[in-house]
């Protein structure tokens, strides 16, 4: 599960930091950034595959894109968009394999957040925010899609999801898929399969700390949104 993010700095910053990518048609989004508490249906920036010069010179371009998938058959009002898509099985469910085989793109963000479920009953949960060790920002793999209906045209992605890695497993099941710098390419690519790019990311680059539970609320877009606090003790089981 990956149900909210952070971009901490400013939509300019986001691109230098991913400069290997074409800027793309991304203006519209630039007074939505700095976004400290990042949730679905919100519009963020995403690379993909597209053309980038004519003729037909494909490569890495920034699009703007809505959170939560729509394939162009998804009819509006029924079941929400989907914002996950689980890895197993990615390839071969009809509302992502599409999506999968050919139309892959990267979410760049800051860091993500994730709840821990203290008592198991989803009564009481610690949110915590997940980042880079070295504090750099990564990409998420992600599948996205364009939902067209007259002369409305939407583009929407979900994130990839896998098992967690030995630190997100003392907080959750499951973690978003982190790519490495080196895979950005390949993940882009026509390549119809690139599976074993979906694994959980080494723990030891990674760090998480706990945070107040304001985050909670969307409505709630603060730096210190991702401040760290001393937790509520857990408690002890007898």
């Amino acid at each position: 599960m990956c149900g909210r993010v952070y971009i901490k700095t400013s939509l300019e910053e986001l691109v230098r930091n991913f400069a290997f990518a074409e800027r793309g048609a991304i203006d519209a989004l630039g007074n939505r950034f700095p976004r400290y508490n990042g949730a679905p249906t919100l519009d963020y920036p995403i690379i993909i595959r597209d053309m980038v010069r004519e003729p037909d010179i494909m490569g890495p371009v920034f699009a703007s894109a809505r959170w939560g998938l729509m394939p162009a058959w998804m009819k509006p009002g029924g079941r929400p968009p989907p914002i996950n898509a689980r890895c197993e099985g990615i390839g071969t469910n009809g509302l992502f394999r599409s999506a999968y085989r050919s139309r892959r793109c990267l979410v760049p963000i800051n860091g993500f957040f994730e709840w821990k479920d203290i008592f198991g009953t989803g009564k009481s949960k610690q949110p915590y925010a997940i980042a880079m060790a070295d504090g750099s920002p990564f990409a998420l793999a992600g599948i996205w899609e364009i939902w067209r209906d007259n002369d409305i045209e939407i583009r929407s992605f979900a994130i990839v999801t896998c098992e967690p890695n030995e630190m997100m497993a003392q907080i959750h099941d499951r973690m978003p898929v982190v790519l490495h710098r080196e895979d950005y390419e390949r993940w882009l690519s026509p390549e119809p399969d690139p599976n074993d790019l979906m694994k959980p990311f080494p723990a030891e680059l990674m760090t998480m700390w706990p945070i107040g539970r304001n985050v909670g609320s969307p409505k709630n877009d603060t730096a210190d949104i991702i401040d760290p606090i001393d937790p509520d003790p857990e408690p002890t089981l007898i």
